[in-house]
Order: C-alpha cells, then structure tokens, then sequence
C-alpha cells in the first residue's frame, strides 16, 4: 500500500487553495498547517509546494507579494483571488463526489 502522501500529488492544489482561505500566507507556513491540520499524516515537500504554488499563481487562483515573514526575513506571501476561490468550491465538489464513490467501493455489496 502507498503512503498517505501519496494522496497529494492529486489533490496539493485544493489543498493550497483550502489553506489561503484562512489568510495569506508564505509557503513554509501552508506545508506546516497542511501537515499540522492532517494530524500529521500530509507533509508537503518543497519540491512538490512551489511548483504548485507556481501553477496557481499562472492560473490567475493565487496571487504573492513579498514581505516580513514572522522572523523578518522576506518571503512571499501567497493569497486566494477569486478566481482561486472559485477554483476551490469546484474541486471540492469534485473531491466530494469522487470519496463518495470510493467509499461506496469500500463499504459496498461484498460479493
């Protein structure tokens, strides 16, 4: 069987996106409240967030300003336009119905 991070090559983007709702944030800080609201079973590489941060940045769903991060170094802070916040509600709708269907496989008639 996979690890459960596996799961996120499908879904980081909805992810990301679900974490800006809460506020601005710079990357660091989404791969920590990522991993911290999964209990610690998502953890998201740098390798894997930037890209995507970068896609949705492209799309027109996030956009980033430089700033002070807590420590006072720069970073960029990464926010939800609109766009992005419609992105979401489709992905989460699509996220539902896809649980909805494997958890009927799971749970399902046993042959």
């Amino acid at each position: 069987m996979g690890k459960p991070s596996d799961l996120l090559q499908g879904t980081l983007e909805m992810l990301v996106l679900r974490t800006l709702e809460n506020g601005p944030q710079h990357g660091w800080a989404i791969a920590r409240r990522i991993q911290q609201t999964s209990g610690d079973v998502l953890q998201v590489q740098q390798g894997s967030l930037y890209p995507a941060l970068h896609r949705l940045e492209r799309m027109g769903a996030v956009t980033a300003t430089w700033r002070p991060s807590e420590t006072g170094r720069q970073a960029r802070f990464y926010s939800l336009t609109p766009a992005g916040e419609r992105r979401l509600e489709k992905e989460r709708a699509q996220w539902r119905r896809l649980s909805a269907a494997v958890d009927l496989v799971i749970e399902g008639a046993k042959a």
